[in-house]
């Protein structure tokens, strides 16, 4: 009878707890694996959508990812602006989540920023982020109640922990079901049977750290360095691959402080060796700032203040609350060519299995890799507070008198996941690549490829921390010993980008139905994906996720149904921008000027998309108060009429180019649109006291009142009805639709 009940509270979604019993099967319309801050957006944005039954399934306790669980509290979103290192304009959920962080540490620290780190503006310690997370889903989860005052809750969400997927169910091509099993210990037989969980869904989303979903599907993927014959990257490897076939952005085990006030010292970690660690002896562990310059300024560069949370010295705080943070390359961790009792270990458990890259590994053999990494990074800990502090000297801020926070519940006092740059890139619809976005110089301008089926806007640079080892005495023994990192010419973190934007498409396989990928399991090569992976990034591709699977449960079509149709493209995109629920809209053309607040955010964003008035090639913004000059305006509407159905009958807008640089006013809009054979509203054209104010025409007014008459005008397409078939090529620019970055435009692409 308990198992009855338990399988009935199941299927109807009210469970909120750690697990099921073994062997027990879910039933739901989505399904989302992995809790990290890309799989929590992805659920909540289906919930707020109106998705009945979504299952959310993790792998640990916490939510969060890179905020939380991966200890990465000092959150990366740097662009440059106007020569500048600035914050990348903040829109959708990641606007949410930064709002709730700056309320979080008001209330606790009184003040929104207490950190005062070199590399970011905004920090959060890493169990507050967890629970900012909790909060955020907690309106959409079912909790079992009988209280009338909680009928307010949607209930649309099941969250289950710890689960990791170890089976995929496909059918007719498609995905009908992922199996779980309980994460066995490092110390338990790996042979014993796991208590098993096994969700059907109608849809999945792979959010999970690895694309474990995306690889037992079946589904095509790469990891490792694209060979340069793939894209013609000109910073990819000629190839071909040997033993760096398996090379990857590392992984970093963050290591989360906090001032103690007495020495700390940690016991040496096994397999200690300084040797490792010696490159830190020319870089300064503490410089005395309060960053007041900005971030990014030299004055403020060392590994202490690098990604500090909590700057008690500086905005007068009690003493106790001082924390930080390492994220330094030093601690990068390689996750290929491994040391020689890692190797061993990964080869005890199948053969060649050091020869495996992460990503193929079972979860037990990345286990092994983590123990090693975790070791690494309290090695170069014990470093700082042992050789660095007897070279600088004894001082308050000394890492010796800095503990382990024990704030994450974890035996060994360390975040329970490694920081991820890289995982598993699927093979999609389109994949991004490096000519996409690549830079001409370190001011960010529009991408060369600003892609019309776009979900949201990034920029960030091509930035890979140390990809090698170098093992530092010779022999066969070598590998036995100490190594140090090794940053190469070609995979380094200083590729410069401009601003651009992630094709639908890239969330689509190419092959299996019943799949979207999520968080960094995309449509990209592996130089794209190191600028593809910072906090508010994922974030906004676990909402474009969410939202392109309540749109493809809503009119029952596959993921590659709704790529392919124009139509439901630019719902989805409308749907991004507006969002629901009050919620910030999604930046879709990442204007540096262009807020969620903005009365015009809707509209400029959309007419962009569409082609109708894109960002000016020689300015990163709108500058919605700026008069609109008459040759723009007739640029603008020709635009428009090539863009939508409307009948093209243009004198008037021949007479606004024979005045190109005079202002224009509502009344040459109005004309104008009567030219495209639209009735303008009568507001544009009725007198009274405030025509003399109208009469200059502001870019946003032309945003709002231009998208207001062409919304509901059916847009006008090539001929699309083979649109992302295999070898078409809609645009006839010679260029395949699954390999065409701009597949409605004929335009040559390198």
């Amino acid at each position: 009878m308990q198992m009855k009940l338990i399988a009935a509270l199941l299927l109807c979604g009210v469970f909120y707890g750690r697990g099921v019993a073994a062997a027990e099967h879910v039933e739901c319309d989505l399904l989302v694996v992995g809790g990290n801050e890309a799989g929590v957006a992805a659920a909540i944005q289906a919930a707020r959508l109106g998705v009945p039954r979504i299952v959310l399934v993790n792998d640990i306790e916490w939510l969060g990812g890179q905020f939380s669980a991966e200890g990465v509290g000092c959150i990366d979103e740097w662009t440059t602006y106007r020569g500048k290192r600035v914050n990348f304009p903040r829109s959708g959920m990641f606007l949410e989540i930064i709002r709730a962080i700056r309320q979080r540490n008001s209330e606790k620290y009184g003040l929104t920023n207490p950190g005062n780190a070199w590399c970011g503006t905004e920090t959060i310690e890493p169990a507050e982020a967890a629970d900012i997370f909790k909060r955020l889903i907690a309106p959409y989860l079912h909790e079992p109640s009988n209280k009338a005052s909680q009928s307010a809750k949607t209930g649309r969400i099941t969250y289950l922990r710890p689960w990791e997927p170890i089976r995929v169910e496909v059918q007719n091509g498609a995905i009908r079901a992922v199996e779980f099993a309980k994460p066995l210990d490092s110390t338990a037989d790996q042979s014993a049977t796991a208590e098993r969980l096994t969700v059907q869904a109608k849809l999945t989303i792979d959010c999970s750290d690895w694309g474990d979903v995306v690889r037992l599907s079946g589904a095509k993927y790469a990891a490792g360095p694209d060979e340069k014959s793939r894209f013609s990257e000109p910073n990819a490897p000629e190839g071909p691959l040997t033993d760096n076939r398996n090379e990857m952005n590392p992984l970093s085990w963050c290591v989360v402080l906090r001032e103690a006030g007495r020495d700390s010292t940690i016991k040496p970690p096994v397999g200690y060796d300084p040797r490792n660690f010696s490159g830190l002896d020319k870089i300064p562990p503490f410089v005395d700032t309060a960053m007041t310059e900005g971030i990014y300024t030299p004055g403020g560069w060392c590994i202490y203040t690098h990604r500090r949370l909590v700057d008690r010295w500086h905005n007068g705080l009690p003493i106790g609350t001082e924390k930080t943070f390492l994220n330094w390359p030093n601690q990068d961790y390689p996750i290929y060519d491994f040391p020689k009792r890692v190797a061993e270990a990964l080869d005890a458990t199948e053969s060649n299995a050091s020869q495996k890259n992460l990503v193929d590994m079972t979860p037990a053999q990345r286990r092994i890799v983590f123990e090693d990494a975790k070791r690494h990074s309290l090695g170069l800990l014990l470093y700082l507070q042992t050789k660095v502090h007897d070279r600088v000297g004894d001082y308050p801020q000394s890492f010796r008198y800095m503990e382990l926070t024990d704030e994450f519940g974890t035996p060994d006092r360390l975040p329970p996941k490694p920081y991820i740059r890289e995982a598993l890139r699927l093979e999609a619809l389109y994949m991004l690549r490096e000519q996409d976005i690549r830079a001409a110089d370190r001011n960010p301008h529009w991408a060369r490829s600003m892609v019309p089926d776009a979900v949201f806007g990034f920029q960030f640079n091509i930035d890979f921390h140390p990809t090698r080892r170098k093992f530092l005495t010779s022999g066969p023994d070598a590998k036995a010993g100490p190594w140090q990192f090794v940053h190469t010419a070609s995979r380094n973190w200083h590729t410069d980008t401009d601003r651009a934007m992630l094709p639908l498409r890239s969330l689509v396989p190419i092959e299996r139905d019943g799949l979207i990928g999520s968080s960094k399991n995309i449509g990209v090569s592996s130089l794209v994906s190191s600028a593809l992976r910072v906090h508010g990034q994922m974030v906004l591709c676990g909402q474009a996720s969410g939202t392109l699977a309540w749109l493809c449960l809503r009119e029952n079509l596959q993921p590659r149904d709704v790529a392919s149709n124009w139509l439901l493209i630019r719902e989805l995109q409308h749907r991004l921008v507006r969002s629901v629920n009050g919620a910030p809209g999604v930046l879709l053309w990442p204007y540096h000027d262009l807020s969620p607040e903005d009365l015009h955010f809707e509209a400029v964003n959309l007419l962009a998309a569409r082609g109708i008035w894109p960002g000016d090639a020689e300015s990163l913004d709108f500058e919605p108060y700026q008069p609109v000059k008459r040759g723009e305006l007739a640029t603008i509407l020709t635009r428009a009429a090539g863009h939508s159905a409307v009948p093209v009958s243009a004198p008037k807008l021949e007479a606004l180019k024979a005045s190109a640089d005079k202002p224009a006013d509502w009344q040459a809009l109005a004309d104008g649109l009567k030219e495209l054979g639209i009735k303008p509203n009568a507001g544009l054209t009725q007198g009274g006291p405030a025509a003399e104010v109208r009469s200059s025409l502001q870019r946003h007014e032309l945003a709002r009142i231009l998208w207001a008459h062409l919304k509901d005008i059916p847009e006008r397409l090539p001929d699309v009805s083979n649109y992302l078939r295999p070898q078409h090529d809609t645009d006839g620019d010679g260029i395949a639709d699954l390999n065409d970055p701009l597949p409605l435009t004929a335009v040559k692409t390198p």
